[in-house]
């Protein structure tokens, strides 16, 4: 191969790659748009610290970030939290953004309790929402809409169960799940504050 056609060849291949970087960031979505989302969101409707119903109609053309955790919780679920804090931080102030916390302990996270975990935690629950309710219908959540833990968990009685997942997941307007996030790693969560900075754009 003599140089003129690897000249060639280098040249065409930086002016693809430019071409397609110029359009991402002229078209919002158009470097995500053909990748398909991990899930979608299934209608809920559970219970927020102040005892009012929070439904998918609530979170209808809004950006949001769903985890899960539990206020007694000492491992991971305070790490969990603080690297939240980062992406609460950044958007609250942002009317298209929200962060819907599910506790996966309803037994012992009661709607009073949520409140008082937020009001220790010091942030808007205008921007980041606690929520209670049904144990089936929050694990259901989690594994069938937003695939943070393995459905193959699901024992045989629900009251045996217990989920304890370290994933975010990111979800968009249209309400499809687009990317799922360790949680415990920095370095993932500021991955997902530039991917949501994307996806409120579109």
């Amino acid at each position: 191969m003599n140089k003129k056609l690897i000249f060639y060849i280098a040249f065409f291949t930086v002016l693809v790659i430019g071409f397609f970087v110029v359009l991402s960031k002229l078209i919002p979505g158009f470097a995500t748009a053909k990748i398909p989302p991990v899930g979608y969101v299934q209608p809920f409707r559970f219970i927020t610290q102040d005892g009012k119903y929070f439904t998918d109609k609530d979170v209808a053309g809004k950006v949001y970030v769903a985890e899960y955790f539990f206020t007694t919780c000492t491992g991971i679920c305070p790490r969990l939290n603080n690297n939240m804090r980062l992406v609460y931080d950044r958007y609250k102030d942002e009317d298209r953004f929200l962060i819907l916390s599910h506790t996966c302990n309803p037994q012992t996270d009661s709607a009073s309790r949520l409140k008082r975990y937020a009001d220790s935690m010091k942030v808007s629950t205008n921007r980041w929402v606690f929520l209670t309710g049904p144990k089936d219908s929050l694990y259901y959540q989690a594994r069938l809409s937003y695939h943070i833990d393995d459905p193959k968990n699901n024992l045989t009685s629900i009251e045996d169960d217990f989920l304890h997942t370290q994933f975010f997941a990111l979800v968009n307007k249209k309400g499809e799940v687009k990317k799922i996030y360790d949680g415990l790693k920095q370095s993932e969560v500021e991955e997902m504050i530039s991917d949501i900075d994307k996806l409120l754009k579109e």
